[in-house]
């Protein structure tokens, strides 16, 4: 009894001298896309519009040796949204229109909000490892529990992480509108991609 008890005491010591390094999410090489699937006439054509997040930012607390006290804090500011495809100037400030104006309401929820204090670890090996982050997500007003799975590598002072995930948008209140004339209408559920990297502050 008395190993187990010491054994116990030496892993609260071991976890508590382990620092956690800060790294800065760099936005410029860093992806995230959102799939809205199609439904409606468009839909034949398979134009499943492509969503691009282009205003991130966030941190991550992160050691190698403990990643379970890993914690991530993510914004995105929600105007930030442009569709991807190749579509015609005006179908194109259409969808944009409906997405920030009536489907986000950017005016009233101007920011996505992802805080995930916890991580389970599934896998690692040689600074590459395969995670869920245990998050809440803000989307349009309401918080949710959101798990998402992702795989996370570290280079130096560079730690990458990369997956996908998918959420319905009447969980968050939202209404799937129509778009181009009627002509595009969408789905409730929406596949996230992310590919997300992140350096060590100085």
């Amino acid at each position: 009894m008395s190993e187990e008890i010491g054994s116990g005491q030496a892993a609260e010591a071991q976890t508590a001298n382990v620092s956690l390094d800060r790294y800065i999410i760099n936005p410029t090489v860093s992806r995230f896309t959102v799939k809205v699937f199609a439904t409606g006439l468009l839909s034949a054509f398979g134009h499943s519009p492509t969503i691009a997040i282009r205003d991130m930012q966030g941190e991550v607390n992160f050691n190698s040796a403990l990643i379970e006290q890993s914690s991530l804090h993510f914004v995105v500011r929600a105007e930030s949204l442009s569709v991807m495809d190749n579509v015609n100037d005006k179908d194109r400030r259409e969808m944009e229109s409906e997405m920030r104006e009536r489907v986000l309401e950017v005016g009233k929820y101007p920011q996505i909000v992802y805080e995930a204090p916890r991580v389970m670890v599934k896998s690692r090996v040689d600074g590459q490892g395969e995670v869920s982050l245990l998050g809440q997500l803000t989307l349009h007003g309401v918080t949710r529990s959101q798990t998402v799975a992702a795989k996370i590598a570290v280079t130096g002072d560079m730690l990458r992480a990369f997956g996908e995930f998918s959420l319905r948008q009447s969980d968050y209140n939202i209404k799937p509108v129509s778009a181009v004339g009627g002509g595009l209408k969408v789905k409730d559920e929406l596949r996230f991609s992310f590919d997300i990297v992140t350096r060590k502050a100085v």
